[in-house]
């Protein structure tokens, strides 16, 4: 084998292995802020989805009685709301 090939190797090594520890140190430095991200997303999607259910609830509660008509939209607002945070 040439010195040429060994050095290419060794280039091919040495780069793979800063590329590793400069990608380890990215994943590290930036873990808070997708922790912070991904908390914010989880809640969010759980506010809309009680939101949703309150939603749905008063809504079949106004269709069961005289204000059908208001109940019905509500009921169907409250169903899209509840259906988007779950997917």
């Amino acid at each position: 084998m040439s010195t040429a090939v060994q050095s290419r190797g060794l280039l091919y090594w040495a780069g793979r292995c800063v590329g590793g520890i400069l990608s380890m140190l990215w994943a590290v430095a930036s873990l808070p802020f997708r922790l912070v991200i991904g908390i914010i997303g989880v809640a969010g999607r759980l506010v809309g989805i009680s939101l949703g259910f309150v939603l749905m609830v008063i809504g079949v509660a106004l269709w069961a009685g005289p204000f059908f008509i208001l109940g019905i939209p509500l009921f169907l607002v409250g169903l899209l709301l509840t259906l988007r945070c779950l997917s």
